[in-house]
């Protein structure tokens, strides 16, 4: 299946960045944000879909991520070289409007993508992440959270290199496929949470797992534990955000991301539509904070929806 999507490495930025793209853009351009710990990968039924459908799909591997290259180890991670990176790769490949995908922490270039440069935007679907003018408040989470180990420097480090990349991965998926938040108790770290006896999620096979480890192998762990986590502090602000696109927002409701302060009430009471005056909001039951893999037909659907629906705004 995801043979049939092509890779290619752009020059960006003073890096080189690694871009997996499928389709002829008869209809237009979407391009994909992954989260942690994903790469372009995570979007493979998602491509396809919209390919078939008449689009361009277009995955980057995050800087640090995959098969992109590493920033410099003495170079401070911030959230706007991410939404650099992708006007210089529409520019790169001569795209002039695009739909924005997010997910996860990808979905924080995504929205900042769309309020920065609205005229190269069509519109904005992110999964999993609802939009916030201010950073995510977390240090009210017991000590065990996981974000709050992961930030703390050296401690992920620790904690990974105590087992191999891939059963590295595979502890993650697993755990962030739950619909409980990872935390610790005291005197474990987060890979102690499960073990190999721990099966898989139904919808994510060894298969998959040998994709995303191979990717871990080449950028290792150091960059991705920067961008999101130790920078989420460095979050921009968008205190007097208003979207001029749509906004398309679907939730899991198994996501344990939906249970963090502040996001079941963002999502339900309407405060997102003060920020985006067009938005729609889809909540699939059983989702998981990976619903793209875990229901890729539904999601697929949903996307396709989006994109039709917002056909005119091509230019």
């Amino acid at each position: 299946m995801a043979q049939q999507i092509e890779h290619t490495t752009l020059p960006i930025r003073g890096l080189n960045l690694h871009v997996a793209q499928v389709g002829k853009d008869e209809l237009g351009t979407v391009v994909f944000l992954h989260g942690f710990p994903e790469i372009w990968y995570t979007w493979r039924h998602q491509m396809l879909a919209v390919a078939a459908a008449g689009y361009r799909a277009i995955a980057p591997d995050s800087r640090g991520y995959g098969l992109s290259d590493q920033p410099p180890e003495d170079q401070e991670a911030t959230w706007e070289d991410l939404v650099a990176d992708v006007l210089d790769i529409l520019d790169a490949l001569s795209i002039s409007k695009a739909f924005m995908v997010g997910k996860d922490f990808g979905a924080m270039p995504a929205y900042d993508f769309a309020l920065r440069h609205p005229d190269r935007t069509r519109g904005v679907m992110c999964l999993g992440i609802p939009f916030s003018p201010v950073p995510l408040t977390i240090d009210t989470m017991p000590e065990g959270f996981y974000i709050l180990r992961w930030r703390e420097p050296g401690r992920a480090e620790a904690d990974f290199g105590r087992h191999d990349v891939r059963r590295v991965v595979r502890t993650i998926y697993i755990l962030f496929s739950r619909s409980e938040i990872p935390v610790a108790d005291q005197g474990q770290e987060i890979m102690d949470l499960a073990d190999l006896s721990t099966p898989l999620p139904p919808w994510f096979t060894e298969e998959d797992l040998d994709a995303y480890a191979a990717l871990y192998e080449k950028s290792g762990f150091r960059f991705p534990l920067q961008i999101p986590y130790r920078a989420l502090h460095r979050m921009t602000r968008h205190v007097d955000a208003k979207f001029q696109v749509p906004v398309f927002m679907v939730m899991g409701e198994k996501d344990y991301c939906f249970k963090f302060p502040g996001f079941e009430p963002a999502m339900r009471s309407g405060i997102m539509n003060t920020f985006a005056p067009d938005l729609k909001i889809t909540y699939i039951p059983e989702g998981s904070h990976f619903v793209q893999e875990q229901f890729p037909e539904q999601v697929n659907d949903l996307l396709l929806g989006f994109l039709k629906d917002h056909s005119s705004s091509i230019g």
